[in-house]
């Protein structure tokens, strides 16, 4: 059953995903309208909606087009939906109702360009929009979305499926413990199973937690300052909470984890010019790029990339890669396969020119040398997914770094084995030494076929039986 939920989600981008949560969230509150298990107007839902969309899409574009950057469609969807399904219901009378509704919208939107520093926006788009309108025109976000029990499964489900995804749990669990804690610390225990009961079922905890807390955006990458920050924000989100006449709501208590997330984090967003391209493989293929600054970081690590597109699929266009060049190295490196049918971005990316651009953003991983540097590691790698490992030898041969390792590299053919430069440099430098696991074609000194435990325990005998951690990718 897990598999198969995880062969479903690996199809989906993560903002994908988020978007169709959101889609199915609204049609289900749109449904129990009529039912009258939602107590809102069914067709002020829908004039909402389409409202919201409007006027996000509207200041995307106008904003996208002032300062020169691909405009991402499907975040300005998943804030539009998200300000639907937390801000009140207006019908097209109430011109007070519509005002705030568009203000939200347009200022959460804006805030992305205007509340940025060095292209990378401090806070959550949809937060900074309701604060802003609650703030300025007394219009606050009412979260209606997470008090209704009927739609209360819906909410769990789709929520699930998106910290599955993006694979944090620590981030979430982190946050839910801490604000229910901090709930039941601020309640009289008389009151505390009510407390409780009313925090999980009639309060926006769960809703805010899966989409709004994971956007990864304005979130801290690694893992303990993702910690940290869930737990600032759990405490602030509960209700008792204030600083003198100050009583933190939930996007209040977002903004200032947002804030807490730019200090420890990379500063930023990168616009890379695209300087050539190398073949590495039969299908892969290298991108270099330059950078007006330096791009630091650990080897190992990724970035998330973006491209202007005009006609984008469902996969939408941003990318996850590892950067596959050195900390060392002055250039930043993309390495890709290409296959048959692959999707927009890669296309778009493949028909790149020199001097053409990228946009890159949220460097992370966790996926990097340990720092003993007599740990013993065996290196397990498919095709291009040698990347990061290329980043980590690369690192290693420019600083003569001599380490315990070996590299179990397993390709379908000796026309799918990337950068042999590297991994004899690492050979004739600093010993580390390469078995190639080639399924069809083997030759003298290669294992015929793919790795398995049989060449995995002959590694182990090659770092002498000691034991080792064993990165797989």
């Amino acid at each position: 059953m897990i598999k198969a939920i995880d062969r479903f989600l690996d199809h989906l981008t993560m903002y994908r995903l988020v978007l169709y949560y959101l889609m199915a969230l609204l049609g289900t509150a749109f449904a129990f309208c009529f039912l009258k298990l939602v107590p809102n107007d069914p067709l002020a839902l829908a004039y909402t909606t389409a409202l919201t969309i409007s006027a996000c899409w509207v200041t995307n574009k106008a904003f996208a087009l002032v300062f020169e950057v691909p405009a991402n469609n499907e975040s300005v969807y998943i804030t539009a939906l998200i300000l639907a399904l937390i801000l009140d219901p207006v019908a097209v009378t109430d011109l007070k109702g519509i005002a705030a509704v568009a203000f939200a919208s347009v200022w959460a939107i804006s805030s992305k360009y205007i509340l940025a520093i060095g292209r990378k926006h401090l806070f959550n788009p949809a937060a900074i929009g309701v604060a802003l309108s609650a703030l300025l025109l007394n219009q606050p976000a009412t979260w209606w979305v997470g008090g209704n029990p009927w739609l209360l499964p819906f909410v769990l489900i789709g929520g699930i499926l998106v910290v599955r995804k993006l694979r944090r749990l620590d981030l979430v669990a982190t946050f839910l413990v801490v604000a229910i804690a901090t709930v039941l610390a601020t309640t009289e225990p008389a009151q505390y199973g009510a407390a409780f009961k009313e925090t999980l079922g009639s309060s926006p905890l769960l809703f805010f937690a899966f989409v709004m807390l994971t956007e990864p955006l304005t979130a801290p990458a690694q893992r303990w300052s993702r910690i940290a920050f869930a737990a600032i924000v759990g405490f602030l989100f509960a209700p008792n909470i204030h600083v003198g006449s100050l009583y933190f709501t939930p996007e209040l208590a977002l903004l200032v984890g947002n804030l807490f997330a730019y200090s420890v984090g990379p500063k930023g967003r990168f616009v890379l010019t695209l300087e050539r391209i190398e073949e590495t493989t039969a299908d892969s293929y290298d991108f270099i790029f330059r950078s007006q600054r330096k791009l630091a970081f650990q080897a190992g690590q990724y970035l998330e990339w973006t491209l202007g597109l005009d006609h984008s699929d469902n996969r939408g266009n941003r990318r996850y890669f590892t950067v596959a060049s050195s900390p060392t190295e002055q250039s930043v490196r993309l390495g890709v396969k290409f296959y048959p049918q692959s999707s927009a971005f890669k296309r778009a990316l493949g028909a790149m020119k020199p001097g053409a651009t990228i946009h890159a953003s949220q460097l992370a991983g966790d996926f990097t040398l340990p720092s003993d540097p007599k740990t013993k590691i065996a290196f397990l790698a498919g095709g291009i997914g040698i990347t990061p490992f290329r980043s980590m030898l690369q690192y290693l041969i420019d600083r003569e770094e001599v380490r315990p390792i070996v590299v179990l590299y397993g390709t379908e053919g000796q026309d799918d084995i990337a950068y042999r430069d590297v991994l004899g440099l690492a050979r004739r430098e600093l010993g580390i030494r390469t078995f190639h696991a080639v399924a069809k074609g083997a030759k003298r000194g290669q294992y015929p076929g793919y790795i398995d435990a049989r060449l995995v325990v002959w590694s182990r005998h090659l770092l002498e039986r000691i034991e080792f951690e064993t990165f797989r990718l």
